[in-house]
């Protein structure tokens, strides 16, 4: 394939190794960890009801350091790819059986109940409310989630560009700009106006080209209910 699909746990793994190291997320968790006052149908009911949790109780020396992401990671993938990382009650995928048995295998490990599960996926595997590649995490504390499975289809290659003009508002008006510059260029010079004029001519089609693209794209977002990548990866709402 000449563009190999997109695996967000790569991802994940990319943004984690740029701000820390392996040795630093293992004592931040131990700290939290000490802090902390210490089946396959209830498993799958625990994971569909989603109840939050603050924690769960590891044992420290058994927790893979691999599988541990902090929420400004997460956050910055879910922009990057406009996922939703929400309450596994939220979603309407299948869970599957690998899935269930690591959070059999972890909670027999670690002597604990798991509570409080999240997945990272796209809008579409989510029951939204009205007003391709799921991550299935579990917190452990102070903002750190544990990675216990990962199903699916990677993204395609071009998701990150697709969805990066609805990253943020400034994004946006760049993606509008070029755009109209674009079309503008390919509009053949005197078309309107003479020769003479072609300086005047590709300014006042820039602006109509401007307003045109901007136009439809608000038109179609505030008429759709639809926001930026910044403030829907938590959202459970379905317009946003």
């Amino acid at each position: 394939m000449m563009f190999p699909r997109t695996n967000l746990k790569t991802q994940l793994n990319k943004v984690k190794f740029k701000t820390t190291s392996n040795e630093d997320i293992l004592k931040q968790v131990q700290q939290v960890l000490n802090d902390v006052d210490v089946r396959n149908d209830e498993i799958l009911d625990k994971v569909v009801s989603g109840n939050s949790a603050g924690h769960n109780n590891f044992i420290f020396d058994k927790l893979e350091s691999s599988e541990i992401y902090h929420i400004d990671q997460i956050e910055q993938i879910c922009i990057n790819y406009r996922l939703r990382f929400l309450d596994s009650k939220y979603f309407k995928g299948k869970l599957p059986y690998e899935a269930i048995s690591k959070i059999k295998t972890l909670e027999e490990e670690h002597d604990t109940s798991l509570k409080g599960f999240k997945i990272m996926a796209p809008s579409k595997l989510f029951k939204l409310e009205n007003a391709d590649d799921p991550l299935l995490f579990v917190p452990i504390g102070n903002d750190y989630y544990y990675l216990i499975h990962k199903w699916g289809n990677d993204l395609s290659p071009f998701r990150r560009l697709m969805m990066w003009p609805f990253k943020t508002f400034e994004n946006f008006m760049f993606f509008v700009l070029l755009s109209a510059l674009i079309c503008t260029s390919l509009v053949p010079s005197g078309f309107f106006m003479s020769e003479d004029s072609r300086g005047t001519e590709f300014f006042l089609l820039f602006i109509f080209m401007f307003k045109w693209i901007g136009g439809i794209a608000l038109y179609y977002g505030f008429a759709k209910g639809k926001n930026f990548n910044t403030a829907i990866w938590r959202s459970k709402y379905y317009n946003a």
